[in-house]
């Protein structure tokens, strides 16, 4: 979440990853405060915190990764490292920023799809090729609770369903066990309703996820998924991961 922070501190806190593992660290970068006004203000302590500066921001971050060439400024880990910049977002403005910038761009689709298929043609048409990156390349993130069976997947998904009904009503909690009281009907998945969905959900056995992830991906071409999975139990959760591993 750039704004809370400032771009010479990222750059030195991920150098520092880089430096101790090296080729293994990704840097995304986010608009969205990612909390409350208070706590963005206490995280930078400054009134130029502003999402508008994000695109700056963004620029100032990425020539401290530069190699050394006179800079009065250094990032030290972090000049003339290799860390792969992501633009994330969940409207169009990211998709914008990473077209402008020829950056790869992750979508959450996972929380926020009913722009998912605006940003990503967006970012498609608009895309400019850069040094590092000369084809677009989107990932996008899909919400997935899979299980042996439609019924346990269903009961197991009632957690996920808690916690974001609790955040949405400004009460945010930890992930609930799962609750017989909260559990929906297993809901095949709709490719002609991506436009209209809150979120990118798939809930079920192999069958039934793989099948609509299948139709996910033929619809929306992505490079990359990035997978959530709301499940409580942990022996569950990694059973939900297992599922969803390329045959």
């Amino acid at each position: 979440m750039l704004p809370n922070h400032a771009p010479l501190m990222v750059a030195e806190q991920f150098g520092t990853l880089e430096s101790l593992y090296p080729g293994r660290i990704d840097l995304g970068l986010g608009r969205a405060p990612g909390t409350d006004q208070e706590t963005a203000i206490a995280l930078r302590r400054t009134l130029a915190s502003n999402p508008d500066l994000f695109i700056q921001d963004v620029l100032e971050l990425m020539r401290y990764f530069q190699p050394v060439n006179g800079q009065r400024v250094r990032a030290v880990p972090g000049s003339d490292l290799d860390v792969p910049i992501y633009i994330l977002g969940s409207s169009l403005f990211g998709a914008q920023v990473a077209a402008a910038l020829g950056l790869p761009f992750a979508f959450a689709s996972h929380f926020a799809a009913q722009q998912m298929i605006p940003a990503v043609d967006i970012y498609r048409d608009r895309f400019k090729p850069s040094r590092s990156l000369q084809q677009p390349y989107v990932i996008l993130g899909v919400n997935i609770v899979a299980a042996d069976t439609d019924d346990e997947a269903r009961f197991l998904a009632s957690s996920g369903r808690q916690a974001f009904t609790s955040l949405r009503a400004g009460r945010p909690i930890q992930l609930p066990p799962p609750s017989r009281e909260w559990e929906k009907d297993v809901i095949p998945f709709e490719v002609a309703a991506l436009d209209t969905a809150p979120s990118v959900s798939l809930v079920g056995s192999p069958a039934t996820v793989r099948s609509g992830l299948g139709a996910f991906a033929s619809r929306m071409q992505p490079d990359e998924l990035i997978v959530v999975a709301h499940i409580y139990d942990h022996a569950a959760r990694l059973r939900s991961y297992e599922i969803m591993q390329p045959d």
